[in-house]
């Protein structure tokens, strides 16, 4: 497909997926102000509808390998794009992100986000954020389900490699629970900023788990290890060169 014309359907199913959002939360909305089961089903629904278009109308395919984590546990995710939540929250039962706090003023999306218990954190000096971050946590454990957390803390660009935040140990360590790693290449389809959409296979791909009890050093080091290295060959298997 010739570039001009890949763009201009690149920028068709993006004005369709909202489009759609907008729809479905008309749908589903009145589920979801008195059970969150509704929330939980309009999220999946949406992710499960963008997955679908984006194969047919992009023949972007997308994969999610590994285990399914279930339960309590942590997620800690390697993000690249806005395509790596809607795998995850295509796929994990009770998906609730740690997130910036601008987002639950983003129309739809904010509020389902705060629905599903999603953890708004103010960005600012590191010390205030991580307290922020604890204390969000702690409330929201009553809610059930899998807290996911991006320890580079925003989007990066396929093959860069910020330093990891300690937010992620600082979670591991109060929380007691048994963290899944995850790695992904759906930066090198779905850029972090632009419309272009690129055909190939997306894929994120959940890991073997590390149990609790690591010191937070060593933990820290063993996820970084782990994501890094699964991100690396799903980046060359996608294409991917520097």
């Amino acid at each position: 497909m010739p570039m001009p014309l890949r763009w201009i359907v690149s920028l068709l199913f993006s004005l369709q997926i909202y489009l759609v959002m907008g729809l479905m939360a008309l749908w589903f909305t009145p589920w979801a102000a008195v059970d969150r089961r509704g929330a939980y089903a309009a999220v999946r629904t949406w992710c499960r509808w963008v997955r679908w278009s984006a194969r047919v109308m992009l023949g972007l395919r997308t994969e999610v390998r590994g285990q399914i984590p279930r339960g309590e546990v942590l997620i800690a995710a390697k993000h690249q794009s806005f395509l790596d939540i809607i795998l995850i929250v295509s796929e994990v039962p009770r998906p609730k992100f740690i997130m910036k706090s601008e987002l639950k003023w983003a129309p739809i999306l904010g509020w389902y986000a705060l629905r599903i218990g999603c953890v708004p954190v103010d960005r600012g000096k590191r010390g205030q954020a991580i307290a922020q971050m604890k204390e969000g946590v702690r409330k929201g454990q009553a809610l059930p389900g899998q807290l996911i957390i991006y320890p580079e803390g925003t989007r990066t660009a396929p093959g860069a490699r910020p330093a990891y935040k300690i937010g992620t140990g600082v979670l591991y360590d109060q929380l007691g629970q048994t963290c899944v790693p995850a790695a992904t290449n759906v930066g090198i389809f779905w850029p972090r900023r632009g419309v272009l959409r690129k055909p190939g296979v997306a894929v994120v791909e959940f890991l073997a788990p590390i149990q609790p009890g690591m010191n937070t050093g060593a933990f820290m080091a063993e996820l970084e290890r782990r994501i890094e290295g699964a991100t690396g060959r799903l980046l060359a298997e996608g294409g991917f060169t520097r």
